[in-house]
């Protein structure tokens, strides 16, 4: 079994996290590539299918200063078809084995939300599960804690398949961070120590551009969860909403949001383009700490 997972003090307060047999140092903020090996990802969906591909990929964000790669194989854009569990296990173990083998200084994480997945995966090599149910599938909770690896829980309204209907909220910052609070409850519970424990927002998951952000605007309040903080708005649809810009020409608006993001508090930012939000944080980082 994987050693169970523990956080300790680092450098100007930050700390430094067990992911199996890989520390991830969040005493910086760090930069999380995103690896979909799925035909319908709303944004390079198909274009690393195979493993080749896949594995290519994962050598260049891990060159450009990706501390991890998300590998994901269930698209969660709204109206994706839905697979199987077995499916799920086929297109991301190979891919997974393929990182751990290339890259053996990488931590591997693996996008689901699917307890038979998350053995798979970890068996292969990954360190961190990303859940955007925040273990709240059935045997997720109890698979969390005997595998011993941190665990990312994110906010989601609703499906992925019809989380963009109409979402609502009245305080959209207090109601995800009571979700959020809840869930961190429940796995203390179950026996999960907060040590092993990240929390995301959802940026873009149930919340219109203006939930969105006031969600981006009211960011630091998350710090009061006591949990490293995790956020995905690269090529987001917030981003678009805002500038005009197809998938395509979101760079510069994700960089952005990843800049304010971290001077908001967040330890690890979720990218599709890793060198230039690498820079970003970084700098970001560097002014943090000059104070």
């Amino acid at each position: 079994m994987t050693p169970v997972t523990t956080i300790d003090p680092g450098p100007a307060g930050g700390r430094l996290l067990e992911c199996g047999d890989r520390r991830l140092d969040l005493t910086r903020p760090q930069v999380m590539g995103i690896l979909n090996v799925t035909p319908d990802s709303f944004s390079d969906g198909g274009d690393f299918f195979s493993v080749d591909a896949a594995l290519a990929q994962a050598r260049r964000m891990a060159g450009e200063g990706a501390a991890i790669i998300d590998v994901g194989g269930e698209s969660t854009r709204p109206g994706a078809a839905a697979v199987t569990a077995a499916e799920e296990v086929a297109r991301v173990v190979p891919v997974i084995a393929a990182i751990r083998a290339a890259l053996p200084e990488t931590v591997i994480s693996i996008d689901t939300s699917r307890p038979a997945v998350m053995r798979a995966a970890v068996a292969a090599g990954a360190g961190l599960i990303n859940d955007v149910r925040a273990l709240g599938e059935p045997d997720a909770l109890e698979t969390a804690r005997e595998l011993g690896v941190p665990v990312c829980l994110m906010h989601m309204q609703g499906e992925p398949r019809t989380m963009q209907r109409a979402p609502h909220y009245d305080d959209v910052v207090r109601e995800v961070m009571e979700f959020l609070a809840a869930r961190v409850e429940a796995c203390l519970g179950a026996g999960l120590p907060r040590a092993r424990l990240l929390v995301d927002p959802g940026f873009g998951f149930g919340k219109t551009a203006a939930h969105n952000l006031r969600l981006l605007r009211g960011l630091d309040r998350f710090r009061a969860l006591d949990c490293p903080l995790l956020v995905g708005l690269s090529r987001k649809s917030l981003i678009g909403a805002v500038l005009g810009h197809p998938v395509e020409g979101r760079l510069y608006g994700s960089i952005a949001l990843a800049t304010l993001a971290v001077w908001q508090g967040a330890s690890i930012v979720r990218a599709h383009d890793v060198g230039p939000t690498v820079d970003a944080v970084r700098l970001c980082g560097a002014v943090k700490e000059s104070g």
